[in-house]
């Protein structure tokens, strides 16, 4: 693939994440809050939670930590599975009225996004050899890697233009190492306590 056709790929991936990762997802939290739908709401403030890694990818990106082709790639896979592993909340979903607007839109963004992410990390697994790479060589020598950061760079120049690349990229860092606290607090703790239930 050229370098032309990969950067229009990237950059269309980008858009296509803001639609189904970040602007759908607010609108239907939203619409759940508004509609008193609980079973929707609290499975999107899960998703919200699991999808902050790409946040914390594109911080990395931001200031070119090759770390971030691994954390891309685990959200793309972390996402989908943080949408269908609750039973409690799937079955509460499932017993809503079928004609309710709210499920149907939901349901579809649901199947939008998991098979986005599914297509999106098998696109993105070629490039997770690229966080072996140093940050010199991410930089000055392989282009189709480098490729992967021109939307994050173009997100800060539009809207963090006065931070510098470092601070952004601490912030991209200590937000992975709370990110990875409470993943592990949940995979050892928590999932061992409450199973494949969402109850508080």
């Amino acid at each position: 693939m050229t370098d032309f056709a990969l950067s229009a790929l990237v950059w269309a991936d980008y858009r296509l994440a803001v639609l189904f990762t970040v602007s759908l997802p607010l609108l239907l939290l939203i619409w759940a809050f508004i509609s008193k739908m609980d079973a929707i709401q609290r499975l999107l403030e899960i998703y919200w939670k699991v999808s902050s890694l790409l946040a914390i990818t594109v911080f990395l990106f931001i200031a070119a930590i090759p770390l971030g082709f691994v954390t891309g790639w685990l959200a793309r896979l972390l996402i989908p599975i943080s949408l269908w592993f609750w039973v409690d909340l799937n079955e509460d979903i499932h017993d809503m009225l079928p004609q309710r607007p709210l499920k149907i839109a939901f349901n579809s963004w649901r199947w939008g996004v998991t098979v986005y992410s599914v297509l999106g990390s098998l696109l993105s697994l070629g490039f997770v050899r690229c966080a072996g790479f140093s940050q010199d060589v991410l930089l000055t020598e392989d282009t189709s890697c480098r490729l992967w950061l021109e939307p994050p760079w173009g997100f800060r120049d539009y809207f963090m233009a006065g931070q510098t690349p470092d601070f952004v990229g601490f912030l991209g860092a200590f937000g992975l190492l709370i990110y990875t606290a409470y993943l592990v607090y949940f995979l050892v703790i928590r999932l061992g306590r409450q199973g494949r239930s969402a109850i508080r």
